[in-house]
Parts: C-alpha cells; sequence; structure tokens
C-alpha cells in the first residue's frame, strides 16, 4: 500500500473510495478497467490518508443532511483498514454530524463498527449491503479469492439485520456458464430473504467486461477454467455486455422471488431506497404535537 493525500472525497452523488486499488482478487472486478485511469499496480493499494479531514469539511459544507454512500469502487473495509480505520474515522463523523450511510462491502470487518452504525440508525437511517455472486463456497474462494465466503457475508447481513440496521445485496455479476444456473440464484436468494433483506440491487443476469477488466477475467479463466476463455469469445466477442444464455428465466425466477417476499429489487427503486434520509429525530418531534 502507500499513501496519498486526496483533493476531495465526495462525489456529486455523495458517495466516496477511502482507497484506490484492491486486494479482493475477484476475477471479474470491473475496477481493473483502463477507463479509470489507475496509475499503479491494482493491488498496490492506495490509502487516501486525509479522507476523515476532507469529509469533516464536506459534511459541515452541507446544507442539510443526506445519505453518504461507500464502496462503488474499492471496498471501505479492505483488510488494511484494520489497522488504517479510514471507515471507522469517516463514520464518527457521519454519526457526529448525523447524517446518514449506505455502504458496500465483501467483507465481515464491517461488524467492528456496528456500534457507530446503531448510532448512526437511531437518528437516520444506516444501510449495509454486500455483494453475492455465488451459492457454491468453493466457486467462492476461486471467483473471490480474497475475503470472506457467501455465507460468511450473509451470517454479516443476518446479524447486522437483527441488530436493527438496514441490509441490501448487490446480486452481481452472474457469470455466463458458471454459477447462471437456478440453484444458485435460488440459494442467494434464500440467503438474503434469510437475512432480511429489504432491497436487492441486480442489473441483469450477466457480466460486463471491458478493457483491463477483460484481459484479468480470462487471464483466471485460463487459469481455473480450461477452455473457458475461448467459450466467452465464441459467444460475445469483444462485446461489454456479457448476458447469460438463462438470462430470461433466471430474471423471472428473481422477480417473482422479490416480490413474492416484499423485497425491492427495481434497480430505479433500489438507489432511491439507498439514497433517500430519513430524520428520526425530527419525526419524533413533529410527532409529539
Amino acid at each position: 500500500m502507500h499513501y496519498k493525500e486526496a483533493k476531495a472525497i465526495l462525489s456529486a452523488t455523495n458517495g466516496m473510495n477511502l482507497y484506490r486499488g484492491c486486494t479482493h482478487g475477484c476475477i471479474y472486478c470491473d475496477s481493473r478497467s483502463t477507463c479509470y485511469q489507475i496509475q499503479h499496480d491494482f493491488e498496490d493499494v492506495e490509502v487516501k490518508i486525509n479522507a476523515p479531514e476532507l469529509l469533516e469539511d464536506a459534511l459541515r459544507r452541507k446544507r442539510k443532511c443526506c445519505m453518504i454512500g461507500t464502496g462503488s469502487m474499492c471496498d471501505p473495509y479492505l483488510p488494511i483498514e484494520k489497522s488504517e480505520q479510514l471507515m471507522r474515522r469517516c463514520l464518527e463523523l457521519i454519526d457526529r454530524y448525523s447524517f446518514g450511510v449506505s455502504l458496500l462491502t465483501k467483507s465481515d470487518l464491517a461488524l467492528r463498527d456496528l456500534d457507530l452504525l446503531k448510532n448512526i440508525n437511531e437518528k437516520t437511517k444506516a444501510v449495509v449491503c454486500t455483494t453475492l455472486t455465488t451459492f457454491d463456497e468453493d466457486l467462492c474462494r476461486i471467483l473471490e479469492p480474497h475475503v470472506v465466503t457467501t455465507k460468511q457475508r450473509f451470517e454479516m447481513l443476518r446479524t447486522m439485520h437483527e441488530a436493527g440496521i438496514h441490509t441490501g445485496v448487490w446480486l452481481c455479476p452472474i457469470l455466463p456458464f458458471l454459477n447462471d444456473t437456478e440453484e444458485n440464484l435460488r440459494g442467494l436468494l434464500g440467503y438474503c430473504f434469510d437475512a432480511g433483506v429489504e432491497v436487492i440491487v441486480n442489473f441483469g443476469m450477466g457480466v460486463t467486461l471491458r478493457d483491463g477488466d477483460r484481459q484479468y477475467f480470462y487471464q483466471k479463466l485460463d487459469e481455473h477454467f480450461p477452455g473457458m476463455k475461448e467459450r466467452y469469445i465464441r459467444a460475445f466477442g469483444g462485446s461489454y455486455p456479457c448476458a447469460s444464455p438463462n438470462s430470461v428465466k433466471l430474471m423471472k425466477i428473481f422477480h417473482d422471488e422479490c416480490r413474492a417476499h416484499g423485497v425491492i429489487c427495481d434497480p430505479d427503486e433500489a438507489f432511491a431506497y439507498l439514497t433517500k434520509f430519513e430524520d428520526k429525530q425530527a419525526e419524533a418531534q413533529i410527532s409529539l404535537f
């Protein structure tokens, strides 16, 4: 890892990435794409050492409280977060200034900060989301080799839910010819429903590949699934979207099951939920009168 002072931390949509690069090793990672112009080795994680100071300045300047998002480009709970504690320091600020938070992680390290998440959730809304791709634990260790397994992420979500924290899942990617089966989808959805998730983000059954990401993905396919790269090339060529041949069937199961369990599954509705700020303190005061 290496340190760098960032110029800003919040995006126009109030999202933040405290690190740049990743050590999770997920074979399909879009953040490896060359369009993001990462100028260092992807695994040599850049630590935005002044992120908490930048965040505090940004929160002070906000006219209204809102939801602060994390994890769109980089997991806020990388292993180095154990020592750097940038996410915890930022959650302390979000709590102090009464903002909400919606975080996305593949790590159960988020449980370390359950105390702060509960504080935030008492005043407004704290949402913890994780990414789930495959129900098979052995396959998970190939596709996502350096993160906690699917089952451990499910257990993290269930613990959050039991503590009153809102939970959600990003169900993606579903990789053609690897985990695009009804068995895998129903297994993942079972975890979601058992963990009490309120929202599932899914953009379709498939994966997207672009320059940088595609080369690494194909390298790993050759390493773990001989002949699979050639199958992808025959099926998709150089296409950016690579939809599963089972997409129609899987999407019907996905929508039917989510609706039956009262889980938000429309992408627009999901993002509206994740970004909607709730002021519980103000609502409580109004109810008194």
